[in-house]
């Protein structure tokens, strides 16, 4: 198939492209209308249509004569556990689930949080809300209770569903004292929570709220999937926004379904009842979409992956898991390679096992540095391939599609827009940007399936955010170029959110946290370069006069203040201790000069700054601390 032709029909022909893809999937009813807009003037995709998402991922390959099929392997490095499950065995645990959530209340437009570990229980609540038109909300499994309760305030959920604990290494986090201190902090009041005790701790329950969650499923019955529209909401995923108050993307069922079938196909290549595993977690989009919704509705088989890529127990575990389950296409994110390399610089360990089945890897979640693709092309001997996407959009905008066309790959390009996706990048006044010219990578409207056609009971804010920027594009928020050749690099965020690992995290948030400290007068936080994780965050502090705090002292307080608020995640390490911040006339603090000094860019000195002394001093105090670029130059001295 020519890439070309195929991506410019979706651009040129969108309706008569989609309307095909939607046939690929079983509608209860079809749409009536393929591509709309609603009353608020958002786009909307395939009106009229009944479906539901549990529906095509579990009661449908059941229906086709796929049931004793395998659907979902969960492998526990953690706890050295692998259950394989057939789409019947899904079938029964999702569809007592939905009865339990049906017991307690739980009809067609309500909303469940989930905060969950990686146990398959987090994939069959997921499914039970969806089979019940119910609106599933994940949080990230050991968030902070601060994090957990403005997502509940957000998303008021009927019940919440969670576990006792979840599993590090040889290191168990409880998340029922967090969960307790979360709903104690939130305004809106839970009437019910289903707990699931893990065998290695047992939490406390709560009275007349809690519910053991094993007995009360087992008492359950079983319920079958509630029609719903293709333009009602699947579910609800938060993102951090630059105010501090995260965004709760919502994902609505018919695009949703038809953009994820679409993407197995042409994207990554793969083929039903191959094997898929995306080394992710359903708090993350990737989980959403990769780990349950799309690899169950396309008819693979899915890996269930609860453990990290090193010391469960060495930075072989990945290759041990490809071989154990023969897993065809891989994806995860380039952190999770560095910190394999980081123990395996040679790939000796890779040498242990047979991964002959491997088609190819996929990578995302944050850009793929040249060093870390170049490593991975020489031991994997299969194509590397770099993607670009948001949680915004569910699914690949940019890629090397697999399944239309292969492309030479380009180190520091995710290649070529994704159907679907008018990709341009555009100057500050928006106007269409030539090759190689820097600028605003935006997506021209309408944006394809399963995007985002809003925010969760925030219509304002998806066109403040997204909308306003330049008329009849969608703003990214990253800035980038295209060559010549129609590749498409990504160069960061043009905002103040870092990618740490894989979570995107907002600095102004971190600012507000680091700036409610009795001492601190002003603060500053920047995303800095960090080999492992991609970015990290520190701080800089300007103190009040009077305050008795050393400069340990301070840096030991702020950094356990972001982990209280925000949790071990926002790996904030550094809190450097400055006498003034460098600024503009107008009182603009310079983030930018500050990340280029941390991390020895080359940097040209704003004309507009206040004091061009105060980069010497900031310099100094980062070059004492041995931080960013000084500590690879204190690491060759010594």
């Amino acid at each position: 198939m020519n890439y070309d032709s195929f991506y410019r029909r979706s651009i040129d022909q969108p309706e008569a492209f989609w309307a095909e893809q939607a046939d690929k999937i079983a509608w209860y009813e079809k749409p009536k209308t393929i591509l709309s807009q609603d009353k608020n003037g958002f786009y909307r995709w395939f009106e009229g249509g009944l479906m539901n998402s549990c529906y095509l991922a579990v009661d449908y390959h059941v229906e086709q004569g796929r049931g004793d099929k395998t659907a979902i392997i969960y492998d526990s490095a953690a706890t050295k556990k692998v259950v394989k499950y057939s789409y019947v065995q899904v079938q029964t645990e999702v569809a007592k689930i939905a009865g339990a959530l049906q017991t307690l209340g739980v009809c067609k437009g309500d909303t469940v949080v989930l905060y969950m570990p990686m146990i398959p229980e987090a994939a069959f609540s997921m499914l039970a809300c969806a089979r019940l038109g119910a609106v599933h909300s994940v949080v990230f499994g050991g968030f902070a209770p601060h994090e957990l309760a403005i997502r509940i305030d957000d998303a008021r959920p009927n019940v919440i569903i969670s576990a006792s604990c979840g599993i590090e290494f040889d290191k168990v986090i409880p998340y029922k004292p967090l969960l307790d201190e979360a709903i104690h902090l939130a305004e809106h009041k839970v009437s019910n929570c289903l707990i699931f005790q893990r065998p290695i701790l047992q939490a406390s329950m709560v009275d007349g709220r809690d519910i053991d969650f094993i007995s009360y499923v087992n008492a359950s019955k079983s319920v079958d999937c509630v029609a719903v529209n293709a333009t009602d909401p699947l579910y609800v995923l938060y993102t951090s926004g630059t105010t501090g108050k995260p965004k709760g993307i919502v994902r609505d069922n018919g695009g949703h379904a038809v953009a994820l079938n679409f993407s197995m196909e042409y994207i990554y290549d793969v083929k039903p009842n191959e094997v898929f595993w995306a080394a992710s977690d359903v708090g993350w989009v990737v989980g959403h979409s990769y780990i349950v919704y799309a690899p169950l509705i396309y008819g693979c088989t899915t890996v269930f992956f609860e453990g990290k890529p090193v010391r469960n127990p060495d930075a072989g575990t990945f290759w041990r898991v490809i071989e154990d389950h023969k897993v065809n296409v891989f994806f995860t994110a380039p952190t999770a390679f560095r910190a394999i390399k980081k123990e395996d610089a040679e790939a000796k360990l890779k040498t242990k096992y047979d991964t002959s089945s491997l088609k190819s890897i996929f990578v995302a979640g944050e850009r793929c540095d040249p060093p870390t693709l170049e490593w991975l092309q020489q031991i994997a001997q299969v194509p590397i391939i770099d993607h670009w996407w948001q949680t915004e959009s569910g699914w690949g905008i940019v890629a090397n599609m697999m399944g239309v066309e292969r492309f030479p790959v380009k180190a520091g390009s995710a290649t070529k827009p994704v159907c679907g996706f008018d990709v341009q990048v555009l100057g500050e006044n928006g106007q269409q940007l030539g090759a190689n010219e820097e600028g605003y990578v935006c997506i021209k409207l309408p944006l394809p399936p399963s995007c985002l056609p809003t925010l969760w009971n925030d219509d304002e804010r998806f066109i403040t955010s997204y909308l306003n920027k330049f008329d009849g594009y969608y703003l990214t928020g990253d800035g980038g170029y295209i060559d010549e050749d129609g590749y498409v690099f990504i160069m960061g965020r043009v905002d103040d959110v870092i990618n740490v690992a894989g979570h995107r995290l907002s600095t102004g948030e971190m600012e507000e946290i680091v700036g409610s400290h009795k001492a601190v007068a002003e603060c500053a936080v920047v995303g800095i370069t960090d080999e492992l994780r991609g970015q990290r965050p520190i701080g800089l502090v300007v103190l009040k006069d009077g305050a008795d705090f050393t400069q340990d002292e301070m840096e030991h307080e702020l950094v356990q203040l972001i982990r209280e608020q925000i949790g071990a995640v926002a790996f904030f390490r550094n809190a450097v201790v400055v006498k003034r911040l460098p600024k503009t006339r107008s009182g603009k603090i310079l983030r930018k000069t500050i990340r280029q000094i941390i991390d020895g860019e080359q940097f040209t000195v704003p004309s507009t700054i206040d004091d061009v002394n105060i980069l010497t001093e900031i310099e100094e105090c980062i070059r004492n601390r041995k931080i960013g670029v000084f500590q690879s130059e204190a690491k060759q001295a010594s």
